[in-house]
């Protein structure tokens, strides 16, 4: 399962659930040092895995995304 970093507050990580939006809190401990907002996490084994190769894909979707969306926009 994939999550993303929602939100950091102290020692509390929010994680979003990128297939059901759905939110939960965990620990800082318990996660890689090397997070950040944005960073996606896999949980397998019941161990937060940081998916460096994930969270590029989608910040590429997302750029392409917002590329189509410009080009709409100045077409218009």
């Amino acid at each position: 399962m994939n999550y993303a970093i929602d939100q950091i507050v102290e020692d509390i990580v929010i994680l979003e659930n990128i297939t059901t939006g759905e939110k939960q809190e965990v620990n800082k401990t318990l996660l890689p040092s090397e997070i950040k907002e944005g960073s996606i996490i896999t949980i397998k084994n019941n161990q937060y895995i940081l998916n460096t190769t994930e969270e590029e894909s989608r910040k590429n979707r997302l750029k392409a995304k917002l590329e189509r969306l410009k080009r709409l926009q100045n077409k218009g």
